[in-house]
């Protein structure tokens, strides 16, 4: 009898050390949690960690099977750069760290978070070029990094996106051309590439961007025509394209204007409202805003 109650505790002492050991998240998670915290002045946060008590309890931080998968930090006074340490929170599917004051570059070890479906950066002052290793990010649904100070082109590899819904680079200081492998998105419904110093013709790829819905373009360097294939997008409800330097807009002949809701142009020379019948548009300053979307 005493063996067996003695094997008994013996199981009970094990599993519950099991347990214990459990809840705790991996080193390498907790390491880049901290990184972060230090690394953005998180003193002085709206909701401040305790670094003393279980991660569990530490606002924004979502985790599931003792893995972080969730990191809202949406308004919450971040100042200071990201961490390279950021790419070891392998299991991360969602970061919104939207209006606050990043600044620096963003970490190339971004592209390791392959898991990743939303990633929100809108509204802080990160600078510096958007890494190419985000074409990595096969899962990305949302990219949204409008109004910061971006520079250089948008990368080719953005074409890989295959799940990118929405893609919102707007207000920053991108130049180049708007890449061609952007019409391989087929699921992308918004496209946001308001107030860049962007140049060159559209892609006439983009006509293969059945899904979209709103495609804003204003405030570049713009020009040539716009490309016949825009008739293809029949899911199209906003297009602004003010202020550029187009000079024809033949491509607007061949869609159908029903489905716009709003349509923007401030140019006097070609009046592209006489070319298409608008018969419900509105005009429409572009307007961003975000929320705390913490799930």
């Amino acid at each position: 009898m005493k063996n067996y109650i003695l094997f008994y505790l013996t199981v009970v002492m094990f599993s519950f050390q099991g347990f214990s050991f459990s809840t705790e998240i991996p080193k390498s998670e907790k390491k880049a949690l901290v990184d972060l915290y230090e690394s953005t002045n998180g003193a002085h946060w709206k909701e401040v960690w305790d670094l003393a008590k279980p991660v569990s309890t530490w606002k924004g931080v979502q985790l599931r099977d003792n893995r972080v998968i969730g990191l809202h930090l949406f308004n919450n006074q971040l100042e200071g750069t990201l961490p390279e340490s950021i790419g070891d929170l392998k299991y991360l599917e969602h970061l919104n760290l939207a209006f606050n004051n990043l600044t620096g570059v963003l970490p190339k070890n971004i592209a390791a978070l392959t898991r990743l479906r939303v990633l929100k950066l809108e509204m802080n002052r990160i600078k510096g070029a958007l890494p190419e290793g985000i074409g990595k990010l096969e899962h990305l649904e949302e990219f949204s990094i409008f109004n910061n100070f971006l520079s250089g082109p948008i990368p080719e590899s953005f074409g890989k996106l295959k799940n990118l819904k929405t893609l919102n680079l707007s207000s920053n200081n991108l130049n180049g051309i708007i890449p061609k492998s952007l019409g391989n998105l087929s699921r992308l419904e918004r496209l946001g590439l308001f107030e860049n110093n962007l140049e060159g013709v559209i892609p006439s790829e983009m006509g293969k961007l059945s899904a979209l819905k709103e495609l804003v373009l204003a405030n570049n360097r713009l020009g040539g025509d716009i490309p016949a294939e825009f008739g293809q997008l029949a899911s199209l409800e906003i297009l602004q394209i003010q202020n550029n330097r187009f000079d024809a807009y033949t491509g607007l002949r061949y869609m159908d204007a029903n489905n716009l809701l709003v349509f923007d142009t401030d140019d006097t020379s070609i009046n592209p409202y006489n070319q298409i019948n608008l018969q419900r548009t509105r005009m429409a300053d572009t307007k961003f805003e975000d929320v705390d979307d913490n799930e």
